[in-house]
């Protein structure tokens, strides 16, 4: 029989390695305080996704039901 491993994570705001289990409440963070910090930051926009403008012409406005 197969011994079983468990994954072990970082946490995305301190680093601290998080055993990925279903015991582990907060992953991938290590606590909750983890967890509120990363989702402050992204409420505060100090994360942001990257994405390009476009400029929609008149056959994707009429596409979109404009």
């Amino acid at each position: 029989m197969k011994a079983s491993t468990v994954r072990s994570v970082n946490c995305p705001s301190c680093g601290k390695a998080v055993e990925w289990t279903p015991e582990s409440r907060y992953r991938p963070f290590c606590s909750e305080r983890c967890k509120l910090i990363d989702l402050g930051a992204w409420a505060t926009e100090s994360f942001r996704l990257r994405a390009e403008e476009t400029e929609l012409n008149e056959e994707d406005l009429r596409s979109l039901g404009h």
